[in-house]
C-alpha cells in the first residue's frame, strides 16, 4: 500500500534592507530568481536605504545586488561565496 504525505511549503518572509542613498534603481537577484536580472525590486524609503519582503522556503540562496545596473555586494552580508565571475556572491540563510 502506497501512503501519500502532502508536504507543505513553509514560505518565510525576509526582509531586505540596503543601504544605497542616490541610487535610482535597486534590485535583488540571485538563485532564487534564476539570476534574472529584473530581480525583485526594491521601495525607496526616502533615507537612502531599499527595502523588499522576499518570500522563501527555509534553506541558503546566493545572491547580489543590481544597483543602477552595476552589480554589487550587501555591505550586511555575513557571508560570501566565490563565483565565476572574480567576485563574491552573497549568502542568506533563511530558518
Amino acid at each position: 500500500m502506497l501512503e501519500f504525505v502532502a508536504t507543505r511549503s513553509i514560505a518565510r518572509r525576509v526582509p531586505l534592507v540596503v543601504n544605497a542613498p542616490g541610487a535610482v534603481d535597486v534590485r535583488v537577484t540571485g538563485d532564487f530568481s534564476s539570476w534574472n536580472e529584473k530581480g525583485v525590486r526594491l521601495s525607496h524609503d526616502g533615507g537612502g536605504r531599499w527595502r523588499t519582503v522576499l518570500s522563501l522556503e527555509p534553506g541558503e540562496y546566493q545572491y547580489r545586488l543590481l544597483i543602477d545596473g552595476a552589480w554589487q555586494d550587501h555591505g550586511d552580508a555575513d557571508l560570501r561565496v566565490e563565483n565565476p565571475f572574480g567576485s563574491k556572491n552573497c549568502i542568506l540563510s533563511v530558518l
